[in-house]
């Protein structure tokens, strides 16, 4: 954890002297305790009822190679009640987890950082993307998306950002403009530049750059990975298919060849869809969720 995340905050913040799990003597008595990924929902799974009614908040469905994953699995099967950021994990949960009783609150963005406003096409087609060297991020596919796009467009430019330097075995294509570790303010800058992002992610819990991008105006191709399939469904991007360049290399296509005036009603429809995910409406509805645990928790007790 970086503890600057905290900075702008009136938080308490207790580190511990050691990586060991947390434990009842590091926290006070609460109405709720909250784990935020499989790890510290074991943890959370051995406090005594003192530290709370225990809710999951579930980001990712974690089964990735490199960790346990019949630990990783087990935890979705604890009573603890879950918060989800998606509709795809609602969904895990209920299918295969047979887990009837999630509750959703999606991810938001500070819409006084990320907006931009009302804008025209560029003279020339600029698309952006996250840099990542991570499989699942999908770079590669973003990358062979605009390599075969620039084939039939010569014109089209790229702009990329990350928190790492480009590696030689994932290269940008030549003339790429990169902006390593962009801050906040300049981060909604390079959104704002483009006409579309490219979002290839093969496994995302919720996918923030595309909430980003729209917030900025900007409309977004990408595969149907984390929020995708809902920010994209109405109409403020293009959702193409996973694994496939081609596709979206199309959507790009599509995109850059709209007239400027239908460019400019689907940024508007960008805009308004991410209007609608704000911090106020993600902490109020987190805020219900955790009432509404503390309800259940009360009445399990009065049945008891």
């Amino acid at each position: 954890m970086d503890p600057t995340h905290f900075n702008d905050t009136d938080v308490e913040i207790q580190i511990l002297e050691r990586w060991r799990p947390i434990v009842d003597a590091d926290l006070p008595d609460a109405d709720v305790v909250i784990a935020t990924w499989w790890e510290t929902a074991e943890w959370v799974a051995e406090l005594s009822p003192r530290k709370g009614a225990q809710v999951y908040f579930v980001q990712h469905h974690e089964t990735f190679s490199y960790l346990p994953i019949d630990r990783v699995e087990a935890t979705w099967r604890l009573p603890l009640h879950k918060i989800a950021v998606a509709q795809w994990l609602v969904d895990l949960a209920r299918e295969r987890y047979d887990d009837h009783d999630v509750s959703l609150v999606s991810n938001a963005v500070d819409h006084d950082l990320f907006h931009a406003p009302p804008r025209g096409k560029n003279p020339t087609p600029t698309v952006g993307l996250m840099y990542a060297t991570a499989d699942f991020k999908g770079c590669d596919i973003s990358l062979r998306a605009f390599d075969l796009s620039k084939q039939r467009n010569a014109d089209l430019r790229l702009v990329a950002f990350g928190t790492e330097p480009p590696s030689a075995w994932l290269p940008l294509p030549p003339l790429t403009e990169y902006h390593l570790k962009p801050l906040q303010h300049e981060l909604r800058e390079i959104y704002a530049r483009c006409d579309a992002l490219l979002f290839g992610s093969r496994s995302e819990g919720f996918g923030l750059p595309i909430l980003e991008a729209m917030a900025c105006r900007t409309p977004v191709i990408g595969t149907p990975a984390g929020v995708a399939p809902e920010l994209l469904s109405g109409g403020g991007g293009i959702l193409v298919a996973a694994e496939d360049p081609e596709s979206m290399a199309r959507g790009v296509e599509r995109i850059v060849g709209l007239s400027d005036e239908r460019w400019k009603a689907m940024s508007e429809t960008a805009f308004v869809t991410a209007a609608r995910y704000t911090w106020e409406n993600a902490t109020d509805q987190f805020e219900a969720a955790l009432k509404r645990v503390l309800e259940k928790a009360q009445t399990l007790v009065r049945t008891e």
